[in-house]
């Protein structure tokens, strides 16, 4: 343990791990649910385990009482933590529609007790879930005893006004069942190097790549997009592709130039972390000098701990979407070992021993 003569209260972060950076092996059936929690747990990749529901429960939110004992037994076995379940905030999966408000509140209801059964203390939201919607949903996650995050992921910033709205939303109600959980994607120094590395093994023009690079630095310092800005910005750099010859890959470029990478100072969290119920340390790659390039990690991490965050940061590498070269248990356990450096250079550390983390007092 690093010790400090400071008068302040430094956070002591706790390490954690969503099964979501480990899609490749779950999409391509090499690893089984149980396997994929074992395979972090025997690589200490804990003591937190977050789940996002849609993808790994069939059924989901509806499943029987057998998969609950099947999922207590595993958690058990392996000593992790259960630290946040993500829900899905799907308010457009109608056609013809959005869900109207009572709709969304009835969709999201199951969620919320499924977390309840399962022994996950958290939910993700998603910001299809209005200030209004989640007042209504406060009686809901009070009687399952859970805590609701909303998620600020790119586009969105803390200073966003969806989250400015919350924020004033929460205040009024005072209620330790809601908070919010930063994704660090939403503050980015560069697009990931090994999105412009998979671009060019591919067979994408040097020119559009660098278009790209050039496009998203020419935003930064911009921090949160409003929805008409990020359809906006969409179009015209789809345009800008097309213009280079880039037609039938116009979008996914778009949309990586402008959606997944976010701009948010990093000065944006330290009004929102006294609400910060749970943490996405969301990045893309870690370099051969063991630091991440694009996502400012070490930064973030002094600024968690000077400001007394002891909740639990989840490693979510978002890389697999074009990465395929890199084992994701090796990338996490990358990460997590700049995580900790970081901590112990603040002054702190990175708590990873699960008897030690369930007796930090809030943790969850």
């Amino acid at each position: 343990m690093t010790t400090t003569t400071s008068t302040v209260d430094l956070g002591t972060p706790i390490q954690g791990v969503t099964l979501y950076s480990f899609t490749r092996f779950w999409h391509s059936r090499q690893m089984t649910f149980g396997e994929l929690i074992r395979e972090a747990a025997r690589r200490e990749l804990g003591p937190g385990l977050e789940v996002v529901g849609f993808q790994s429960i069939r059924g989901f939110p509806y499943f029987d009482d057998e998969f609950v004992r099947e999922f207590q037994s595993i958690v058990d076995e392996t000593g992790l933590l259960p630290t946040a379940l993500g829900a899905n905030a799907d308010a457009g999966m109608r056609r013809d529609r959005m869900l109207s408000p009572d709709e969304l509140v009835d969709y999201m209801t199951p969620q919320i007790e499924a977390a309840q059964r399962l022994g996950f203390p958290i939910v993700r939201v998603q910001y299809s879930v209005t200030a209004d919607d989640m007042e209504r949903l406060l009686p809901v996650a009070e009687r399952a005893g859970v805590t609701l995050g909303m998620e600020i992921h790119a586009h969105h910033s803390p200073n966003h006004p969806t989250m400015q709205r919350l924020l004033e939303r929460y205040e009024k109600l005072g209620s330790p069942r809601l908070g919010f959980i930063p994704d660090w994607g939403a503050t980015m120094v560069q697009v990931p190097r090994s999105l412009l590395e998979k671009w060019r093994r591919r067979g994408i023009a040097p020119e559009v790549i660098t278009a790209v690079d050039e496009y998203w630095n020419g935003k930064h310092g911009h921090g949160g997009l409003t929805d008409e800005e990020q359809e906006r910005q969409l179009h015209e750099f789809a345009e800008f592709a097309r213009s280079l010859g880039a037609e039938e890959i116009a979008f996914e470029l778009a949309v990586n130039a402008v959606t997944l990478f976010g701009h948010a100072p990093l000065e944006e969290w330290r009004d929102i972390l006294p609400w910060a119920v749970h943490t996405h340390g969301k990045f893309y790659e870690i370099d051969a000098q063991g630091e991440d390039p694009s996502v400012p990690a070490r930064e973030i991490i002094d600024l968690y701990v000077k400001e007394g965050y002891s909740r639990t940061i989840s490693s979510e590498w978002e890389g697999f979407h074009w990465n395929d070269w890199e084992n994701a248990f090796d990338v996490i356990a990358s990460q997590q070992a700049l995580l900790r450096d970081a901590a112990a250079r603040s002054g702190s550390r990175m708590i990873v021993d699960p008897s030690e983390a369930r007796s930090i007092r809030g943790w969850v």
